[in-house]
């Protein structure tokens, strides 16, 4: 048998796993390159050297997955003259990784072999400026401090506390916690002050170990299961071809939805025209073929209230297109929403006014809007009333343009929160349901709805500096609680299709999401709704898309990288076929289902894109035969057509949460 080639196999590694994925710091991929691998690992496991994996050598040394150190390295920041302090030596590889790009290495290993081991083979491997310790980890090395940069390998969310004044000020902390074996969170903890520190969640990342035995009992090239180029192929061979949308035959794709009560079509990006002109294509034969009542949007509910009494001929005058003039404006206000709105208009034009298909949104970042909303209502329908919430609402005056702030004041136990006073008036509101209601119900749903969205703004803006699990499991619960109150709304046949971003639609208990502790809207609508909910994602290689760079900065069209390798875009894009749907149910077969549950990296573009940190931004991990039912790829796609607007002054409702 011919020797193995390390030195072909650690360039691989370095061009796949890490460069692949975005880590681009040249010293960086530089020490990965230099620092052979093998050399820390026993003849037995050898081979697997350069497997993209974590290797555990025996119960007390082992070998980090390569990405998971380079990406921590390259967190650091580190330059030739940084001081570095390493927690958990192990076999010493990424302490000779360290020592490439460092200074001085100070390293702690509490098992005292493993330490002396790892010792005496960076001496044989002419590592200078490397001092291993044998030492209690969880007490660092305080007398060599303070230290430019402190790497932790194992789950290190008991011991930051002690580590973090052994940094310098303006040092950087890497860690990786979290209770999931198979997934840790990266966090950046930075020294900004004498007791001030900062901390970053960089990325999620899977730490599991690789099957040593499972992976003997395969042939060496058929380790990662079927070949990408195969898959790709046995993809092309199942997959719905079409030119162009106007052309596209979307009869089976309506087969399979069926009866399907919740249709939820997703989005890659929040910018990008072919995704808004596909879900238009597949709204308006969903509207005209299998009668659905409502379009429900990712959008704030005031907005598409404008919007909805201007396609459904309201009675009230419709305003002119000023919906949707805060950050992101482009996201709803483009010339592709527009061109449904139109189509919706006219559709209901030759409808009676029961049967007109309505629009709404789902989302609760219009917190200065739905107050004015529900006072005005009252204004109309019961004076004394209105008077009343005009007084309660006044609790939240204060942080009307900037109602983050209004979090961050109700964290301080001196300022009482508004929460009773929101809560009541919309217990006002539903006590006088049906006195309300008998003036006209279509009103009384607007102001009620209204008021839930402050209500549960108001705790949304509260609960947010806690985390960011419990704010986005609220936002997408208020998403689904408001889709099933309009249901209801439309009466016990009706059918809804929902407009939002695939992190929304999508099952989040088949990606990071779950190991995170947060659920969407497209899981809570399985549970609800089982197969009576078809959930639709959406994908792309490369093109344009509208996005911002920073929070409440103007919209760019930025060119959209090619999809990293190990991704399902890559994948997607190496069948060579532009544009396609995909069933992910019945009828594929099963080849492509089960190449297509091994777990891949999925690409997400919000409102901001920032092509320079693409891996830690914008992927995650996803099985994708779970998260959707329906996929719909475009290979090159360009950005929305933004409509013209004046953006209103201040900061935006959605800083700095939310794609």
């Amino acid at each position: 048998m011919p020797p193995t080639d390390f030195e072909h196999l650690r360039a691989a590694m370095v061009d796949e796993q890490i460069a692949g994925r975005g880590v681009r710091t040249a010293a960086v991929l530089d020490a990965m390159r230099a620092v052979p691998r093998e050399d820390f690992l026993p003849e037995s496991l050898r081979e697997f050297a350069y497997e993209d994996a974590a290797l555990k050598i025996d119960a007390h040394s082992s070998l980090p997955r390569p990405y998971l150190l380079a990406i921590m390295a390259d967190a650091l920041a580190l330059d030739t003259r940084a001081r570095v302090l390493e927690i958990g030596t192990g076999a010493g590889y990424a302490t000779a990784v360290l020592a490439r790009l460092a200074s001085r290495v100070h390293s702690v290993e509490p098992d005292g072999a493993a330490a002396a081991k790892a010792a005496a083979l960076l001496r044989s491997l002419h590592c200078p400026h490397v001092h291993i310790v044998h030492g209690d980890a969880n007490r660092g090395l305080p007398e060599h401090g303070p230290y430019d940069a402190i790497l932790v390998h194992p789950d290190g969310a008991d011991i930051v506390g002690a580590l973090k004044p052994q940094l310098a000020v303006g040092g950087r902390m890497a860690v990786s916690v979290g209770k999931d074996p198979a997934v840790r969170e990266l966090v950046r903890v930075t020294r900004t002050g004498p007791a001030e520190y900062a901390i970053e969640d960089i990325a999620d990342i899977r730490v599991a170990p690789l099957d040593v035995d499972a992976g003997r009992s395969m042939p060496r090239g058929d380790r990662r299961g079927t070949p990408e180029a195969t898959l790709a192929q046995r993809i092309a061979h199942a997959c719905e071809r079409f030119e162009s949308i106007d052309d596209a035959d979307l009869e089976s794709l309506l087969a399979r939805i069926g009866d399907a009560r919740v249709v939820l079509l997703g989005e890659a990006t929040h910018g990008t025209s072919e995704f808004y002109r596909m879900r238009e294509r597949i709204s308006r034969a969903l509207i005209e073929r299998k009668h659905f009542r409502f379009v429900a949007i990712e959008g704030d509910w005031p907005d598409t209230a404008r919007i909805d009494r201007y396609v459904r001929h309201g009675r009230h005058r419709p305003s002119k297109w000023t919906a949707f003039a805060r950050f992101p404006v482009w996201m709803w206000r483009n010339q592709e929403v527009r061109a449904f709105v139109e189509w919706l208009r006219g559709h209901n034009a030759g409808l009676a006014e029961r049967d007109r298909v309505a629009f709404h949104g789902l989302d609760l970042y219009s917190l200065y809007n739905s107050i004015h909303a529900v006072v005005g209502y009252l204004e109309d329908v019961d004076p004394a009333t209105a008077s009343i919430a005009r007084r309660r609402y006044g609790c939240l005056t204060p942080w009307q343009s900037d109602p983050a702030s209004y979090g961050h004041a109700a964290l301080n136990a001196k300022y009482q929160s508004c929460e009773h006073e929101v809560v009541a008036i919309l217990g006002e509101l539903l006590r006088n349901q049906q006195h309300y209601a008998e003036r006209d119900g279509d009103r009384f749903l607007d102001a009620v709805q209204n008021a839930h969205l402050v209500a549960n703004a108001e705790r949304y803006y509260r609960i947010m500096y806690y985390g960011s699990r419990a704010s986005w499991n609220l936002r997408d619960s208020h998403m689904f609680e408001t889709l099933k109150m309009l249901l209801a709304h439309h009466g016990p046949d009706s059918k809804a299709i929902v407009w939002a971003h695939n992190s929304h639609v999508g099952d989040a208990r088949a990606t990071e999401m779950s190991h995170r502790g947060e659920h969407n809207i497209g899981q809570l609508c399985r549970a609800e709704f089982g197969r009576n909910a078809c959930l639709v994602g959406f994908g792309t290689h490369g093109g344009t898309v509208a996005a911002a760079t920073a929070w409440d900065g103007p919209m760019e069209v930025k060119t959209v990288r090619p999809s990293l390798a190990g991704s399902y875009e890559k994948l997607f894009h190496d069948t060579t076929i532009a544009n396609f749907i995909l069933p992910l149910r019945s009828p594929v077969p099963d080849e492509v289902l089960e190449g297509l549950s091994t777990e891949r990296l999925e690409r997400a573009i919000g409102v901001l894109y920032r092509p320079a940190t693409e891996l830690q931004s914008h992927y995650f991990q996803a099985l994708l035969p779970r998260q959707f039912d329906e996929y719909i790829w475009f290979d090159q796609t360009r950005a929305v057509t933004p409509l013209p607007t004046e953006t209103i002054e201040g900061l935006p409702e959605t800083y700095p949460f939310g794609l």
